[in-house]
């Protein structure tokens, strides 16, 4: 009887063993990458989709964060998933531009008033849908959503309160064509310097204005060579949930539709992240001694229009139309 039992036990151990190993082995593994350090609203919307996909199908996806572009750039990254050699990225804009410039609206600044108007942008008109569309074609990324990163705001060493006092302002701006345009159109006197040197700069005095989200001036400790912070909300330039088309074809609809839904619920935390991050930025800014100035945002969007509109007009046919669309849609 004790030998049957120990038999028994042991084909069961066994049997135990087995299903555990068979489970082990169909786990999807899932890399995804995202340029930014850990701490941010990033980590923590990658947290919660990790979190959200264990809670709803237990072993069933194995997943690996990669931060801080452990493995890469963008650009390495981007063709890392065009070849199907990963899986999912929490990206920057720059897959719009290789793939789908003629839709890439959200880049250009004084366009968008609002985040709700960008995701509508994005998620539900035309255009959107076209450039989504446009990814896979041509970089083989399915699109899974856009998140929320905080607007952007200049800072400066004068006071600015009309697209006026911006006159001559030698500002730093990044290498990217379309936004040195459009605030070279405010009046400023753009100079283009890569982003580690920006303190430098400003001490020296090479530059008395840069744009960029709160996390920049509060990181970099600004209020050291920086008075004030002028909230002219330019921009938003969000990241962007994208997968491989080649692996996510292999997946079946069930485990397309989780992670569907993961990424949606992930996308809502890092919306709510990034706003307290935000909230917290702006008042030690103030505890260090920076002044905000809130100022009209009209103006600035009025006079930086001619520029704006030079970038639209190079886009797809119904993409101002949809821009248009987007804005009247989310009107608060």
């Amino acid at each position: 009887m004790t030998i049957a039992k120990r038999g028994f036990s042991a084909f069961a151990a066994l049997a135990t063993g087995l299903c555990l190993a068979a489970t082990m082995a169909q786990a999807e593994q899932i890399e995804i990458h995202n340029t930014m350090s850990a701490g941010g609203s990033e980590e923590a919307a990658i947290t919660r989709f990790t979190e959200i996909l264990e809670e709803r199908a237990p072993g069933r996806f194995d997943i690996a964060p990669y931060l801080g572009g452990q493995l890469g750039d963008e650009t390495d990254i981007l063709e890392l998933l065009n070849l199907g050699q990963t899986q999912m990225a929490l990206t920057g804009g720059l897959f719009m531009g290789q793939y789908a410039a003629e839709y890439d609206a959200v880049s250009v600044p004084f366009v968008f008033p609002n985040w709700d108007s960008v995701e509508h942008y994005v998620m539900e008109t035309d255009s959107g849908l076209a450039m989504q569309a446009q990814s896979r074609e041509r970089g083989n990324l399915v699109y899974l959503g856009p998140q929320m990163r905080a607007f952007r705001h200049m800072t400066s060493n004068r006071e600015i309160h009309t697209p006026e006092d911006l006159h001559g302002l030698p500002m730093r701006l990044p290498q990217v064509p379309v936004w040195v345009d459009v605030w070279s159109e405010l009046g400023v006197q753009p100079i283009v310097i890569p982003a580690p040197d920006i303190y430098f700069a400003m001490r020296t005095g090479q530059v008395e204005a840069h744009e960029n989200s709160l996390a920049s001036p509060y990181t970099r400790q600004m209020w050291e060579v920086q008075d004030y912070i002028i909230t002219t909300a330019h921009l938003s330039f969000p990241w962007h949930w994208v997968a491989s088309a080649r692996w996510w074809d292999s997946l079946t609809e069930d485990d397309q539709s989780l992670i569907r839904e993961a990424v949606a619920e992930a996308r809502a935390h890092g919306f709510t992240v990034e706003q307290e991050r935000d909230d917290y930025y702006r008042a030690q800014l103030i505890e260090n001694g920076m002044s905000f100035i809130d100022v009209d945002q009209a103006p600035f969007r009025a006079a930086a229009a001619p520029a704006v509109q030079r970038a639209l007009a190079d886009m797809a046919e119904g993409v101002t139309q949809d821009i248009q669309a987007a804005i009247d849609a989310t009107a608060n």
